[in-house]
């Protein structure tokens, strides 16, 4: 005997059900609408992934920093209290970058989830839901630096794309759920059969991905492809300088083994800033307006630079973010034009005490006027290293100050300066709790062992580099668990705006030791032992770090 059916035909099913709304004018059984929440969400991530990539491909033919995702970026640095971007530079470092894209595509995927599900329950909020996304992200581009309202075009094409494409998602859950998947439907043929299956929706995803992908590549190709900058860059030739830097003395590497060299390369020279697409400027259409509280308002060209008395110096740059014992700090032989010279030209006047420097990108520094006026030899950076300065260094011209903190003097691909006071203009740091001013403090950083590192018992070598730029270095002192401290072996000493580095030979003992330093600057102070958080002027406090001896 054959086994009764239980199967409800599909008639008596959806009239016996509490039917709610899926669609415009569509109802389905109550009990079904969890099954496709999940292909909402994925219908909201397919959009938002048009939206971007369509954005990125028809930008490409725009201003760079008017795709969505690095406005976006940029908008959220802006709007980050100081407290989570000290925290992201000291957990992340110099990948500080990469995490806030990671957690920009984590926020954006949950969002695109969200609105989803909400335009598959009722289409007219997830329409809401987008528009207002559109909205935030054109508003993010057109309030960039340098960007002008029709850049705002591509992220205007991309909602409307991303729109379409989630009507065209949501349309087949909805006929899914009129006509869930029947024996009856899944026999017939395909061409009788209607497009409301899983399988269907799946096919059309993959092809919204699929675009997506080869939509956001070609974007970045195309940009790439309409950028010559960096091929100017390669084939820029540097002048010669009219003052050479001194010649560097033997002597100034560490005689221990593992300490950082003691010349910085490019590519291994950190990188702090607020760009999240490194500004791409031609030489051409570079220029540096000079302005304010001056007699003369003047304009340089890059030729103007090429053409002027070019200076030369190894100096030493540090990052206010950098902790105790961090790596954020560099030393580099720098050529470029002083700035005292081009103050000269301006003419700033009685009461001014401040120059205001802005780069392309909007980011801008507050540098002491007498800093740049004095025999420091702040400068114009051209050149890095004997070569044009990298991209990601501030390609064309840069502000290098010996002394400060990056965040109130090296300004990269700077295009303002604006003679002015203190007490009338505020910088992007000084506006979020940091200080106005940001002299070097005097610092002692371990290299070598590492912490927590394990070494054999008998003579181990310690070293580690010191700084204090305009004061120079004159002494490290090394102390081993709570003994005495005892002076280690200084390198010999370049200049007093680089740093100095040292070794110390130490007979080890089995067991667990901890390790400090300190320095003592050229007027005799010694590196304070007060701890202090990078905020609001710099990290202070002796290095500390345990190895353990085998």
């Amino acid at each position: 005997m054959d086994k009764p059916s239980t199967q409800t035909p599909r008639a008596d099913r959806l009239s016996t059900e509490k039917p709610v709304r899926t669609g415009p004018g569509k109802r389905t059984p109550a009990k079904q609408l969890s099954g496709p929440t999940a292909l909402a969400a994925l219908a909201g991530v397919a959009a938002a992934a048009v939206v971007l990539s369509v954005a990125e491909l028809i930008g490409a033919f725009f201003t760079a920093r008017a795709t969505p995702v690095l406005a976006l970026g940029s908008t959220f640095i802006d709007f980050t209290p100081s407290w989570m971007k000290d925290f992201a530079i000291a957990t992340f470092g110099t990948n500080d970058k990469l995490a806030l894209f990671v957690g920009m595509a984590v926020s954006i995927l949950i969002l695109a989830c969200i609105l989803g599900i909400v335009a598959y329950r009722k289409w007219a909020l997830g329409v809401a839901g987008v528009l207002l996304m559109g909205a935030v992200i054109v508003a993010s581009v057109v309030t960039r630096a340098g960007v002008k309202p029709l850049d705002a075009i591509p992220s205007l094409i991309g909602t409307v794309a991303g729109l379409i494409v989630l009507r065209i998602l949501v349309t087949r859950l909805w006929r899914m759920q009129q006509w869930p998947d029947m024996a009856s439907d899944l026999a017939a043929k395909d061409s009788e059969r209607p497009a409301t299956s899983r399988r269907a929706f799946f096919a059309a995803t993959g092809v919204t991905a699929a675009a997506s992908a080869i939509a956001a590549t070609g974007g970045r190709l195309l940009s790439a492809a309409r950028s010559n900058v960096a091929q100017a860059r390669e084939s820029l030739q540097l002048p010669a300088p009219a003052k050479p830097a001194p010649a560097v003395p033997a002597g100034v590497q560490s005689k221990a083994p593992g300490v950082t060299p003691w010349l910085t390369p490019n590519n291994d020279f950190y990188r702090i800033d607020t760009a999240l697409s490194v500004p791409e400027i031609n030489v051409q259409d570079w220029e540096l307006r000079v302005h304010g509280l001056v007699d003369r308002e003047i304009r340089l060209s890059f030729q103007d630079l090429l053409d002027a008395d070019l200076i030369e110096s190894h100096v030493s740059l540090t990052c206010v973010s950098n902790p105790v014992g961090g790596n954020l700090a560099g030393n580099a032989k720098w050529l470029g034009m002083p700035i005292r010279e081009v103050l000269k030209m301006a003419g700033p006047k009685d009461g001014a005490d401040m120059v205001l420097s802005t780069s392309i990108d909007g980011f801008s520094a507050s540098t002491p006027l007498e800093v740049l006026q004095d025999d420091r030899d702040a400068m114009l950076a051209i050149g890095m290293n004997g070569e044009a300065l990298p991209l990601e260094h501030g390609y064309p011209v840069r502000m290098v100050v010996p002394g400060l903190y990056g965040f109130v003097s090296a300004t990269k691909w700077v295009v303002d300066l604006e003679v002015t006071r203190f007490a009338d203009s505020k910088a992007y740091w000084t506006q979020r709790g940091w200080s106005e001013r940001g002299p070097i403090k005097t610092m002692a950083r371990v290299e070598v062992p590492k912490s927590f590192a394990k070494v054999p018992a008998g003579r181990v070598a310690i070293g580690g580099t010191a700084w204090a730029q305009t004061r120079g270095i004159t002494k490290v002192e090394v102390q081993i668990d709570n003994g005495p401290w005892t002076e280690a072996t200084l390198s010999t000493e370049a200049s007093l705006v680089t740093w100095r580095q040292w070794s110390f030979d130490w007979e080890a003992t089995p067991g667990p030791h901890y390790i400090k330093a300190r320095a003592t600057d050229g007027t005799g102070e010694v590196q304070t032992d007060k701890r202090a958080d990078p905020v609001p002027d710099g990290a202070s406090g002796w290095q500390s770090l345990m190895v353990t001896v085998e």
